[in-house]
């Protein structure tokens, strides 16, 4: 199983529409695909019309098994969608406590990623949504990925949570030591606006082979597809911003390895 990871420090750059839109080609493509919330705001949970606050167990269930968890809990915590191949570990308001309850015990940080171990026989990709802090969740999504993909929106503010979650994956690489493949994919651009157009040059002086040469461009369809509670290649596949989105992906699955 391949896993990615979709970060960054700011919030509103399209980490959840990445996430959604590139589990929904790759279902729609055939292969079998999990989604994790790990956000204890839920959006992606909510995207899919899931309020993980009714649910029986969510990935909050997963975290305090600790190391006593087994392959039928973390799959019974899973909630389908309208993909057949495409399912969603819920995130749930709980997760918030879980750096009060678990960030001074040891091994706390590899939960996820033994989760995931547990389940990798049942599915090819798993993309994990990550919280736009530092702390156990995102330090859990980090380990257990063998990509981080940085969405970051075309404007100069969005280049600050890119120097953070920078940061964050050079601190992580030393305590793990892993060195973090990373993609930074530029997000809700605008080429009629200069700002976007500075902001994706200063991008690719900055960061050069790290970051994808094409743009995630601003299209209304995103939120109507949210509305419907949709992955967007299924709501409106022949969009602008899908077809962006089948060039990342295209893009993604050659670069590294772990291909499927």
């Amino acid at each position: 199983m391949v896993v990615w990871t979709v970060a960054n420090h700011k919030g509103g750059v399209g980490k959840t529409t990445t996430t959604v839109t590139l589990g929904g080609l790759l279902a729609q493509a055939g292969h079998k695909v999990i989604l994790v919330d790990t956000d204890p705001q839920a959006s992606m949970s909510y995207y899919f019309g899931i309020d993980s606050e009714q649910l029986s167990s969510s990935l909050y269930d997963v975290f305090m098994g600790g190391r006593d968890f087994n392959k039928d809990l973390v799959m019974d915590c899973l909630c389908p969608t309208k993909l057949d191949s495409l399912f969603i570990l819920p995130a749930t308001m709980a997760l918030a406590t879980l750096d009060r309850k678990l960030g001074t015990k040891n091994g706390m940080g590899l939960i996820l990623r033994k989760a995931l171990d547990k389940i990798s026989d049942e599915f090819d990709y798993a993309i994990v949504d990550c919280p736009p802090v530092l702390g156990v969740l995102m330090i859990n999504a980090l380990a257990a990925s063998e990509r981080v993909i940085i969405p970051v929106q075309t404007e100069f503010l969005a280049l600050k949570g890119l120097d953070r979650i920078m940061h964050s994956m050079e601190i992580m690489q030393k305590s793990l030591a892993k060195v973090f493949e990373f993609s930074i994919v530029p997000t809700m651009y605008d080429r009629r606006v200069k700002a976007a157009t500075d902001a994706l040059q200063k991008l690719e002086t900055t960061y050069k082979e790290n970051v994808w040469s094409g743009v995630i461009p601003i299209d209304t369809k995103f939120r109507d597809a949210s509305q419907a509670q949709s992955p967007p290649s299924l709501f409106c596949p022949k969009s602008r911003g899908v077809y962006a989105y089948i060039k990342l992906l295209d893009y993604l699955k050659k670069l590294g390895p772990n291909n499927v």
